[in-house]
Protein backbone atom coordinates (compact mmCIF):
# COMPACT_ATOMS: atom_id res chain seq x y z
CA UNK A 1 0.00 0.00 0.00
CA UNK A 2 1.37 3.44 -0.80
CA UNK A 3 2.11 6.06 1.79
CA UNK A 4 -0.89 8.43 -0.04
CA UNK A 5 -3.43 5.56 0.29
CA UNK A 6 -6.27 5.47 2.64
CA UNK A 7 -7.54 1.95 3.92
CA UNK A 8 -11.37 1.41 4.68
CA UNK A 9 -12.75 -1.77 5.95
CA UNK A 10 -15.78 -2.91 4.23
CA UNK A 11 -16.40 -5.56 7.33
CA UNK A 12 -19.06 -4.84 9.78
CA UNK A 13 -20.16 -6.64 12.74
CA UNK A 14 -23.52 -6.87 13.88
CA UNK A 15 -23.50 -7.50 17.57
CA UNK A 16 -27.12 -7.69 18.36
CA UNK A 17 -30.45 -7.76 16.38
CA UNK A 18 -31.00 -4.63 14.11
CA UNK A 19 -34.63 -2.62 14.70
CA UNK A 20 -35.53 -4.70 17.80
CA UNK A 21 -35.79 -8.07 15.76
CA UNK A 22 -34.63 -9.76 18.87
CA UNK A 23 -36.28 -13.54 19.51
CA UNK A 24 -39.64 -12.84 21.37
CA UNK A 25 -40.59 -15.40 23.41
CA UNK A 26 -44.22 -14.88 22.99
CA UNK A 27 -44.17 -15.09 19.27
CA UNK A 28 -42.24 -18.48 19.62
CA UNK A 29 -44.91 -19.53 22.34
CA UNK A 30 -47.50 -18.90 19.64
CA UNK A 31 -45.63 -21.05 17.29
CA UNK A 32 -44.65 -23.77 19.47
CA UNK A 33 -48.26 -24.08 20.88
CA UNK A 34 -49.79 -23.92 16.99
CA UNK A 35 -47.74 -27.20 15.80
CA UNK A 36 -48.61 -29.32 19.33
CA UNK A 37 -51.94 -28.93 18.93
CA UNK A 38 -51.62 -29.43 15.23
CA UNK A 39 -50.27 -32.78 15.66
CA UNK A 40 -51.35 -33.91 18.50
CA UNK A 41 -54.87 -32.85 18.99
CA UNK A 42 -56.64 -36.26 19.10
CA UNK A 43 -53.54 -38.35 19.19
CA UNK A 44 -53.28 -41.54 21.40
CA UNK A 45 -49.88 -42.29 22.77
CA UNK A 46 -47.42 -45.40 21.32
CA UNK A 47 -44.08 -45.89 22.00
CA UNK A 48 -43.34 -46.50 18.43
CA UNK A 49 -44.55 -43.38 17.48
CA UNK A 50 -43.08 -41.20 19.67
CA UNK A 51 -39.77 -40.52 17.92
CA UNK A 52 -41.34 -39.82 14.79
CA UNK A 53 -44.11 -37.49 16.11
CA UNK A 54 -41.14 -35.85 18.02
CA UNK A 55 -38.95 -35.43 15.56
CA UNK A 56 -41.77 -34.20 13.20
CA UNK A 57 -42.84 -31.19 15.48
CA UNK A 58 -39.08 -30.25 15.88
CA UNK A 59 -38.79 -29.95 12.75
CA UNK A 60 -42.27 -28.01 11.93
CA UNK A 61 -41.02 -25.80 14.71
CA UNK A 62 -37.85 -24.92 13.16
CA UNK A 63 -39.13 -24.43 10.15
CA UNK A 64 -41.47 -21.83 11.51
CA UNK A 65 -38.88 -19.83 13.58
CA UNK A 66 -36.41 -20.07 10.67
CA UNK A 67 -39.52 -18.11 9.03
CA UNK A 68 -39.88 -15.15 11.16
CA UNK A 69 -39.38 -12.08 9.64
CA UNK A 70 -35.77 -10.14 11.13
CA UNK A 71 -34.66 -13.47 13.05
CA UNK A 72 -31.82 -13.82 10.18
CA UNK A 73 -29.10 -14.20 12.24
CA UNK A 74 -30.76 -16.52 14.88
CA UNK A 75 -29.80 -19.91 15.60
CA UNK A 76 -32.55 -22.57 16.84
CA UNK A 77 -32.19 -25.55 18.96
CA UNK A 78 -35.57 -27.33 19.20
CA UNK A 79 -36.35 -29.60 21.95
CA UNK A 80 -39.31 -32.38 22.18
CA UNK A 81 -40.04 -34.62 24.86
CA UNK A 82 -43.17 -37.16 24.13
CA UNK A 83 -44.13 -39.66 27.33
CA UNK A 84 -46.94 -41.22 27.98
CA UNK A 85 -49.61 -39.94 30.51
CA UNK A 86 -49.95 -41.71 33.33
CA UNK A 87 -50.59 -39.40 36.21
CA UNK A 88 -47.33 -38.88 37.92
CA UNK A 89 -45.56 -35.54 37.56
CA UNK A 90 -42.70 -35.11 35.61
CA UNK A 91 -39.96 -32.05 36.34
CA UNK A 92 -37.82 -30.52 33.71
CA UNK A 93 -35.40 -27.64 33.57
CA UNK A 94 -32.76 -25.94 31.93
CA UNK A 95 -29.47 -23.92 32.68
CA UNK A 96 -28.03 -21.75 29.27
CA UNK A 97 -25.48 -19.60 28.92
CA UNK A 98 -25.46 -16.86 26.64
CA UNK A 99 -26.51 -13.30 26.25
CA UNK A 100 -29.91 -12.17 27.81
CA UNK A 101 -29.60 -8.68 25.40
CA UNK A 102 -29.86 -11.19 22.51
CA UNK A 103 -31.09 -14.97 23.11
CA UNK A 104 -34.06 -16.18 25.02
CA UNK A 105 -35.67 -19.48 24.46
CA UNK A 106 -39.73 -20.70 24.98
CA UNK A 107 -41.72 -23.63 26.18
CA UNK A 108 -44.83 -25.22 25.33
CA UNK A 109 -46.37 -28.21 27.09
CA UNK A 110 -49.65 -30.08 25.68
CA UNK A 111 -50.91 -32.82 27.72
CA UNK A 112 -54.12 -35.45 26.76
CA UNK A 113 -55.49 -38.64 28.34
CA UNK A 114 -52.88 -40.67 26.76
CA UNK A 115 -50.11 -38.40 26.43
CA UNK A 116 -47.99 -35.13 27.05
CA UNK A 117 -45.29 -33.41 25.20
CA UNK A 118 -42.92 -30.89 26.01
CA UNK A 119 -41.57 -28.59 23.35
CA UNK A 120 -38.27 -25.97 23.66
CA UNK A 121 -37.60 -23.20 21.28
CA UNK A 122 -33.70 -21.58 22.20
CA UNK A 123 -32.85 -18.75 19.64
CA UNK A 124 -29.14 -17.71 20.09
CA UNK A 125 -27.88 -14.58 18.05
CA UNK A 126 -25.02 -15.82 15.68
CA UNK A 127 -22.52 -12.91 15.82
Amino acid sequence: MAANETFESAATYDVEPAGGNRFRQSQAQDILAAVLKEKLLGATYHAENSSAWAREIADEVKGRLKAQEGWTRYKYVVQVIIGEQRGEAVRMGCRCFWDPKTDDYAQQVFSNETLFCVASAYGVYLY
